[in-house]
């Protein structure tokens, strides 16, 4: 049976996306709005509550406000926003990241799509949280570079229009939004110190986490981190292997996928673990995609970029 989908922010940098990856696809049919209807509050009322699925590619405000004009409790919602990240009555749309995470994910009306920088971060560190590996009261540092496109239409505009920009580091008052996703979501009780920037690709993500010890846990650290993505067709875990650096490449593919990487001191003891995917793809639209497939019941990846 065909499932009916409006994207309310179709406009933008994820609704494109999303709506390229459903494009072709006989399970769903999306409801789209034209030019002219798609910012008034009567066509936006009517799509929201005739839609099947609703995915919201909206700032936080607005998210918050299309949820509210919802008037049903048939209609579920895959929220991309950060406004819904935290609360309890959103499941957190990461199916790796708990046992039952998928299952909960699959049961809901209400889904929250996590952040880029926190897919890498929690994907990097809530399993070793979970294993005891690293203590719920660390003090720890997370180091990031996305590609532009992440900023929506006006960073796009701003880096297309300004080609000298070689490095752009911001949140330096230390209170970005994803910082509550990534404590709470991998468990910490404190907020990590996030230091995120922005480089001139279009696409693409690297996110960082060392981590020192008093004693070797390189293994014990790859062992964790495989046994959470065992099996998982989007998510690899890797050793390090012989390679001098991590590169982020102007042509690099889209792709749905995220690699983990450990890289260790001779010691096992210090440890970088490195997050790579796409800001766009499994950091964004990719996994809403893929929520909606585990919420309507079909194959994890249909539509994926693998």
């Amino acid at each position: 049976m065909t499932q009916t989908v409006f994207i309310d922010g179709a406009a933008g940098t994820t609704g494109l996306e999303i709506a390229g990856r459903l494009a072709g696809r006989a399970e769903f049919s999306l409801i789209t709005l034209d030019e002219a209807r798609r910012k008034d509050a009567a066509a936006r009322h009517e799509a929201l509550n005739e839609a099947d699925f609703v995915i919201l590619c909206l700032p936080d405000g607005a998210a918050v406000e299309a949820v509210g004009m919802i008037r049903n409790d048939r209609t579920r919602v895959i929220d991309a926003s950060t406004a819904h990240r935290v609360d309890a009555a959103w499941a957190y749309g990461f199916p790796e990241l708990g046992a039952l995470q998928r299952e909960r994910i699959a049961g809901s009306k209400r889904v929250s799509n996590p952040g880029c920088y926190p897919t890498g971060f929690l994907a990097l560190v809530a399993p070793l949280v979970a294993a005891g590996l690293v203590a719920r009261n660390a003090r720890l540092s997370v180091n990031a570079v996305s590609g532009y496109s992440g900023g929506g239409k006006e960073l796009i505009a701003r880096f297309e229009a300004e080609p000298d920009i070689g490095f752009r580091s911001y949140g330096l008052n230390l209170a970005h939004k994803h910082v509550p996703e990534m404590q709470q979501h991998a468990g910490l009780s404190h907020p990590p110190l996030f230091a995120p920037a922005v480089v001139p690709v279009y696409r693409g993500m690297l996110v960082e986490v060392p981590l020192a010890f008093d004693r070797a846990v390189a293994d014990a650290a790859f062992d964790a981190l495989s046994a959470q993505f065992e099996g998982s067709p989007l998510v690899g875990v890797r050793r390090a292997g012989d390679e001098s650096e991590l590169l982020l490449r102007k042509d690099d593919a889209a792709t749905d996928r995220m690699e983990l990487m450990l890289y260790a001191d001779p010691s096992a003891s210090q440890l970088r673990l490195v997050a790579r995917l796409d800001n766009l793809g499994k950091g964004a639209s990719g996994a809403c995609v893929q929520n909606l497939n585990i919420m309507a019941g079909l194959p994890e990846t249909a539509g994926l970029r693998l």
